[in-house]
């Protein structure tokens, strides 16, 4: 078995933290990362995030068993900050003794941080820092580590990209704090480059989401391999009062129906038929609905094909543990130059 010793050295905070052998988190993609793709990456030596998603705090608890029956090695879950039952779905991890919650999308809400630590659970927060001052609120907050994602990442994307928020946050806290670095990251070249300026490892979902284990359709996989990097598009927001989180994904049918489905959230906003709360809630119905038709179903014309703009460099379908072995490998010979 082929070994990486700068690499592992470099990666060795990120390692010590996550439990595994490899500082390469696999970023939780709503229907992908599942029972199968997660395993097989926490098998590999990478660390696995289950996708909770829209979840039931009921299928969160059948998801995890699952994922425990197919690998002993440690994985993490991602919680969305803004779920109704997101203080159920914490019980949930905290009775399967996950060792690492990863809360996204937003702001942890006052007291989530506190109940997944209660008791000295030992179970470390990671979460989603999009600026420098809110990188250190976050850690002042309690959370363990973050990660800092740059626009070209798939899905949910905040506005800058990685390399100036890398540049803005990695010298400021990566000396005391874990900072892992996710959005475009798509070869090794890429992983040392943020080793060396700091960052404990790194986090990728659109190398992944193809990966043999991945239950994606095939037609959603094959999608992926004709697209080059500037098909995959960030969505428009239509009304500045619904502020809506850009979501970046190829270009189709479906991007078009986003835009006409704001259009419909907005005019019920208008007529005072929903508050703000219930009309982002719909919005984030129609992105897990739109994304389970292409990942599930296939349907990718009307789905959304959330990628990110490394999407380029998916070029085949292969093995999770091919997929970080070559990672490793090219980080390892960038480092050794």
């Amino acid at each position: 078995m082929e070994t990486y010793p700068k690499t592992a050295a470099m990666m060795k905070r990120g390692t010590d933290f996550l439990g595994c052998e490899t500082a390469i988190l696999c970023g939780a993609m709503s229907w992908v990362s599942e029972r199968n793709l997660v395993a097989a990456i926490s098998n590999a030596g990478g660390f696995g995030v289950i996708a909770c998603g829209a979840m039931t705090p009921e299928l969160l608890d059948k998801e995890i068993a699952a994922t425990k029956a197919l690998t002993s090695k440690p994985f993490g879950v991602n919680l969305i900050t803004m779920h109704p039952a997101l203080f159920d779905l914490i019980a949930v991890c905290r009775k399967h003794g996950v060792t690492h919650v990863v809360l996204a999308g937003g702001i942890p809400p006052k007291g989530s941080v506190e109940a997944i630590k209660a008791d000295d659970s030992g179970i470390k927060v990671i979460c989603f820092a999009p600026t420098l001052a809110l990188a250190k609120k976050l850690l002042r907050s309690g959370a363990d580590a973050l990660v800092i994602e740059g626009m070209e990442a798939g899905g949910h994307i905040g506005p800058v990209s990685t390399s100036v928020l890398a540049q803005e946050i990695l010298p400021a806290l990566a000396e005391e704090h874990l900072i892992f670095v996710a959005g475009g990251i798509g070869r090794g070249e890429a992983i040392a480059s943020y080793l060396e300026m700091g960052a404990a490892g790194v986090q990728l979902g659109t190398r992944f989401a193809c990966a043999t284990e991945s239950i994606a359709h095939p037609d959603f996989k094959k999608a992926f391999f004709r697209a080059s990097a500037r098909e995959a598009v960030a969505s428009v927001q239509v009304d500045p009062r619904l502020p809506v989180i850009p979501v970046r994904a190829l270009k189709n049918k479906g991007t078009e129906e986003f835009t006409a489905k704001q259009r419909e959230v907005a005019a019920l906003l208008d007529a005072g038929e929903v508050d703000m709360g219930e009309a982002q809630l719909q919005i984030e119905h129609f992105w897990a609905g739109a994304l389970r038709r292409a990942v599930i179903d296939g349907d990718v014309e009307n789905g959304s094909v959330m990628a990110g703009q490394s999407v380029g460099m998916v070029t085949k379908e292969e093995p999770a543990a091919d997929i970080i072995a070559e990672l490793m490998h090219q980080c390892e010979a960038a480092l050794a130059k």
